[in-house]
């Protein structure tokens, strides 16, 4: 009798198990004097639940006018049995978003696409970075640069980016802290000041294009507390060469959740900022006439001692991504001042303004 009730229990516990769905791998921090793997990590981490590949940039056109630039390549599991051998099966589904920011157009051109991983089509592969999105992709080539295509139909993206400085570990050696609790976090590094050239189609017509862009790579099972609602993100490549990203996670009532900031300065000392001695003030809101939310498009930021104040290339950055990642944020080209002088070309996140932020 109790082997029966064992082996009932058992059985239960073995449909429970399934019904939940498959584990994926916490983020844990690195042993004492590990690091980040490379080239390895460059590439997808399928045992996490989520991973992107951001891209964000300033570029020059062959008439002078800056424009800002995003590429996004996110990879996320679904709850399906990784085990099961058919490549019908949607364990794995690839999303990518692209944007142009140009003032002449007076808000943002945007482009989104989603597709389950499989026959070749799409896919995010290990080892490096190497993602496809039917006829959109991003592949690190043998000497470090970074080919990225994407053909949307208000524009498309043919660019090569290229390393000109170290990889930056973000937080401790990559492990990002995003909340109080240590599984609230992810692996994470950035490549500042890629060299870019290429060209942009707009109109059906291309045009030569040159600047400086940003690379994230985050993965990670679990990313913020349930009461967070959203976060502010910035990535600046500094004049002087230096280089910080700073983040805070806001909670529901629009406090401070948790905070981070990395600032690598121009002869490589890095500075780690804890949550305390981060600080995103708002200086002036925009209100979208499509969804209502108020952005705080201009801010200062706060690292330390030292006020940073950002101001957008356009009010008009919001992205619509309701038909990929389900979200609809603020992601534009903004630039940095110090004590009044300029000090940077950045871009700027705002998440959470429309509804709380899901992942």
């Amino acid at each position: 009798m109790l082997r029966r009730l064992l082996m009932a229990g058992a059985l239960v516990l073995c449909a429970l198990a399934h019904a939940a769905g498959p584990q994926f791998t916490p983020v844990t921090p690195l042993p004492p004097g590990a690091t980040l793997s490379f080239p390895k990590d460059y590439g997808a981490h399928p045992e996490f639940k989520t991973e992107w590949w951001y891209v964000t940039g300033w570029l020059n056109t062959a008439d002078g006018k800056p424009v800002g630039f995003q590429v996004t390549f996110f990879r996320s599991a679904s709850g399906h049995d990784r085990a099961n051998p058919s490549q019908f099966a949607p364990k794995q589904l690839i999303i990518g978003h692209a944007a142009i920011s140009d003032p002449a157009n007076g808000k943002l051109l945007h482009d989104q696409r989603s597709a389950r991983e499989g026959f070749g089509l799409s896919y995010a592969k290990a080892g490096d970075t190497n993602v496809k999105l039917e006829d959109w992709h991003m592949l690190r080539t043998a000497d470090g640069s970074y080919t990225v295509h994407v053909d949307s139909a208000q524009f498309k993206f043919d660019i090569k980016l290229k390393p000109s400085q170290a990889v930056l570990p973000e937080d401790e050696r990559g492990y990002s802290r995003k909340g109080p609790r240590p599984g609230q976090a992810s692996y994470y590094y950035s490549e500042p000041h890629l060299q870019v050239s290429g060209n942009i189609t707009r109109n059906g017509k291309a045009s030569a294009v040159a600047g400086s862009a940003w690379l994230d790579h985050e993965w990670f099972s679990e990313y913020v507390d349930p009461n967070a609602n959203g976060w502010d993100w910035l990535g600046a490549n500094l004049n002087d060469g230096g280089a910080m990203m700073a983040f805070q996670i806001r909670s529901k009532t629009g406090a401070k959740l948790w905070a981070h900031a990395t600032w690598r300065d121009a002869s490589g000392k890095i500075t780690q900022f804890a949550p305390e001695q981060v600080k995103f003030t708002p200086q002036r809101r925009w209100r979208s006439p499509r969804t209502n939310a108020e952005y705080p498009v201009a801010t200062q930021l706060t690292t330390g001692s030292t006020a940073w104040d950002i101001v957008p290339l356009q009010d008009d950055q919001e992205l619509d991504s309701r038909r990929s990642t389900g979200a609809v944020y603020w992601e534009g080209a903004v630039t940095l001042s110090r004590d009044g002088k300029p000090a940077g070309r950045a871009y700027l996140e705002l998440t959470g303004y429309v509804s709380p932020m899901k992942l």
